[in-house]
């Protein structure tokens, strides 16, 4: 199934914009308030080896392990995903449907990606059949990537005292826009936008894969012009191989006026629909641990009636077996309709209620007969990371004052692809960041997950594809380091990906302080647990660092977080994070106000400017250098 829609694809111009986005965000770090970390002239890397060919390895030893671990579990199915050449997705994927048992996934011709489900007994052979083609770049099975626990656990700088300095108060309401709480004076940005108003984000959209985020935020609401701050918000896990609960078949047929299932008489406007009940407690491996309606239990069960006609879902919220009074809901893009679990008690600061959207995907297929069935979404956050990175990078009015994300007139897609147990695939984070690309109309992704592979050369399958969404649409990606410092050749998967822009996490003085409680002497470092690079095969990364540690956004139905030794607290819907996940946001801030700006002056963009990584041939005009020199 391919979902490319070119219709929804922004046209050149924005392409042209977006061209220059790595060369921008290194401008700006380096013309910006604090110092800001490199590695050498990236033009002595080796060249990286290529499979584009055809040629040289096609699957990974990472990969290897997940097929054997599988084997010797009794897995019945394994899924992967397979970069193709551009425009050559056909053959392989009619070697994969041809294989006894397998089910195709998507496909996306024109960037060359195919996913399919296979058996685990015939994977080995199906997988070297594959090889073969030289039409393969390369294949990765899918694996959870765990998310890292932003949450401090006593991470200091040496030396630092353990006892709150008591120099900082709370961050609130009059707190003024430069602040050590969320530094993103430390990157020029605040700045940036006093010197220019109007460029403060406003015209650029940033897709934010991630755990999805908080609709119910109040700094998540508004642009600074007064727009829709949350324009779409989707779920990229897959309906059927990522095992994701909030996905629901719809195979059970009613019809209205009444109707009697499981026992139970409804009631429901005339006409023919689909029906399946929603538990809560399949969210039990998120931050709401499966209590949706925060009621102090995970029994709850709702009914979701479907209209296959008009693509609609109604969701019977009060549990009284009639539909008449719930609202048709449509995904979140068609009229921005929210629905919630709970009731909030306007007495108590914590929102008792937790937003959600539907989503809807037809003719999947389910099984490996073939049969096809419409799938809703009952789209919820995962937790509250995905949250926290929208805050740094866009939100408007923290505390309900002057404190702001790095680009507060910037607008956000979310797209949630994580699942319930504490990490998200690779297939997910492949296919959601297609998804934004090419279907969402966004200018900027920013991706705050990954991990540190075996091998970590950029020699896969996600990261080629990466860099053809880059080398493609003109749409720049920046992807966190990863947290697993402070050793060299410790960059992360996919942030070694070519032509992306990977940040590590710096933190100052002051942040240490005012974040952590914490005295220290040395004015600016690098966060001890920021991943350094380079690459296995020396390829530069990271390529810049940005703060790595802020208060910001979380979902309102919780508690505020801080840290005990900064001596204050939070309100609910405010932590203190802190990791690249922190850092990488701030830097796609810093573009979006870059990209805001040249939108704003209609300044055209130079051709691809892309993030550096190894040297290669001289590129065409339509292809990326590897060895660009950013002009600042």
């Amino acid at each position: 199934m391919t979902k490319e829609s070119p219709s929804l694809i922004p046209g050149a111009r924005r392409a042209a914009r977006m061209a220059a986005a790595a060369g921008l965000v290194a401008a700006l770090a380096a013309a910006g308030t604090a110092p800001v970390f490199a590695a050498d002239d990236p033009g002595t890397a080796p060249v990286k080896p290529a499979a584009a060919d055809g040629k040289g390895d096609k699957l990974g030893s990472a990969d290897a392990d997940v097929l054997a671990k599988a084997q010797a579990k009794g897995e019945k199915n394994i899924t992967l995903m397979v970069a193709t050449a551009p425009g050559a997705t056909e053959e392989v994927s009619r070697q994969l449907d041809a294989v006894k048992g397998s089910v195709l996934g998507q496909t996306y011709d024109k960037l060359g990606y195919v996913r399919a489900t296979v058996p685990t007994a015939t994977a080995e052979a199906t997988l070297k059949a594959a090889q073969k083609l030289t039409s393969v770049y390369g294949i990765d099975l899918k694996q959870e990537i765990k998310l890292d626990d932003p949450t401090p656990a006593g991470d200091r700088a040496a030396g630092a005292s353990t006892q709150a300095t008591g120099s900082y108060p709370a961050p609130g309401k009059r707190t003024p826009a430069k602040n050590p709480y969320n530094p993103s004076f430390e990157t020029g940005a605040v700045d940036f936008v006093e010197q220019n108003p109007k460029a403060d984000g406003r015209g650029i959209t940033i897709g934010v894969l991630d755990s999805g985020v908080d609709l119910g935020h109040p700094a998540l609401q508004k642009t600074t012009t007064g727009e829709r701050k949350i324009v779409d918000w989707v779920t990229a896990t897959d309906p059927v191989s990522d095992s994701d609960g909030t996905w629901l078949r719809m195979t059970a047929s009613v019809a209205g006026p009444a109707f009697t299932i499981g026992g139970r008489a409804y009631s429901a406007p005339e006409g023919a629909y689909k029906i399946q009940l929603f538990p809560e407690a399949a969210t039990r491996g998120g931050d709401m641990a499966g209590d949706l309606n925060r009621d102090g239990d995970t029994t709850d069960v709702w009914a979701v009636l479907y209209d296959a006609v008009t693509g609609s879902a109604r969701v019977d919220l009060n549990n009284d077996a009639d539909f008449t009074n719930d609202a048709a809901m449509k995904p979140y893009k068609d009229g921005h309709q929210v629905g919630y679990f709970g009731t909030d008690n306007p007495a108590t600061e914590i929102v008792e209620r937790i937003p959600f959207v539907v989503e809807t995907r037809k003719n999947v297929v389910y099984n490996t007969a073939g049969a096809k069935a419409d799938f809703v979404n009952i789209g919820v956050i995962e937790g509250s990371h995905g949250t926290h990175v929208a805050g740094i990078t866009a939100a408007n009015g923290l505390f309900g004052g002057e404190m702001n994300g790095a680009a507060p007139g910037a607008k956000v897609v979310s797209s949630r692809a994580c699942t319930w147990t504490g990490g998200c695939t690779n297939i997910a984070l492949t296919e959601g960041m297609i998804d934004l690309v090419v279907n969402r109309g966004v200018d900027i992704v920013n991706m705050s997950i990954g991990g540190l592979p075996p091998l970590n050369d950029g020699n896969n399958a996600r990261a080629e594809l990466y860099k053809r969404l880059i080398d493609t649409y003109g749409v720049q990606l920046v992807i966190s380091a990863g947290n697993d410092g402070p050793g060299v050749n410790t960059i992360g998967d996919p942030g070694l990906a070519d032509h992306v822009i990977s940040v590590g996490a710096s933190i100052s003085k002051e942040t240490w302080a005012a974040n952590y409680g914490s005295n220290v002497t040395k004015k600016y470092a690098m966060l001890p647990f920021s991943s350094r690079g380079p690459r296995e095969d020396g390829g530069f990364a990271p390529i810049l660092t940005a703060p790595g540690a802020a208060v910001n956004t979380t979902q309102t139905w919780q508690a505020g977080g801080p840290v005990k030794e900064a001596g204050y607290s939070l309100p609910a819907g405010y932590s203190m994070m802190q990791g690249t996940s922190m850092s990488s946001p701030q830097a796609a801030g810093a573009a979006a106000l870059l990209l805001s700006a040249a939108e704003q002056k209609n300044i055209e963009l130079p051709r691809p400017i892309c993030a550096p990584r190894s040297p290669a041939p001289p590129p065409t005009s339509r292809e990326c250098p590897r060895t660009p020199r950013a002009p600042v």
